[in-house]
């Protein structure tokens, strides 16, 4: 083999390789590629978050439930789609942007409602394999305490640990925009 065939066949490995790890970091990244061998489980805590929001219970619990139950407002509908409905159950697509906006993380999860104290999410497929979370909604004072928590699973111990922190933070960040505009929603119906 001549030396230009062998950097040729070089470069041809090589690019192979680095488009197959691109798309498998496209694929976790985007939740289209998920990890979830069962081998070196480490969960993580999500939360807590705590708002306290000037509204009754009642009104908050509809803010955050509307979206899903009822029709999803055109507005979120670059964030959410649910997928199927029921009286209590939903299963819906949470889209994130993410990479500077460059991609979207997509996350399937179950929402099961407790009417009036509380939302449960359950991650079906995104960018690691395990997430539950709960919104707590309590009276507190005149209005209502939302308490946010959760945990988060990835696999293959110090890799999925690492991997679990890059995907925490944003997950975390995204959680709290979302708890602030249920706030500000909440509030708005609550004092027209």
């Amino acid at each position: 083999m001549t030396g230009a065939a062998r950097l040729v066949r070089i470069a041809a490995w090589t690019s192979g390789v680095g488009g197959g790890l691109a798309a498998a970091y496209l694929g976790l990244v985007t939740g289209a590629l998920p990890v979830d061998v069962g081998v070196g489980r480490r969960v993580r805590p999500l939360g807590p978050q705590t708002v306290d929001i000037a509204a009754p219970r009642e009104v908050v619990f509809d803010v955050v439930a509307q979206p899903y139950l009822g029709r999803t407002p055109r507005a979120m509908r670059e964030k959410l789609n649910v997928l199927e409905r029921g009286s209590d159950l939903v299963l819906a697509e949470h889209f994130t942007p993410v990479a500077g906006g460059r991609l979207t993380a997509v996350t399937v999860e179950t929402v099961r409602f407790t009417r009036p104290e509380r939302v449960d999410f359950r991650l079906v497929r995104g960018p690691v394999p395990q997430v539950t979370e709960s919104f707590v909604l309590s009276e507190h004072g005149s209005g209502t305490r939302l308490v946010y928590e959760g945990e988060l699973g990835t696999d293959l111990w110090r890799a999925g640990a690492w991997w679990g922190r890059m995907v925490a933070a944003r997950w975390q960040v995204t959680v709290a925009g979302s708890l602030a505009a249920v706030q500000e929603e909440a509030e708005r119906r609550a004092w027209p």
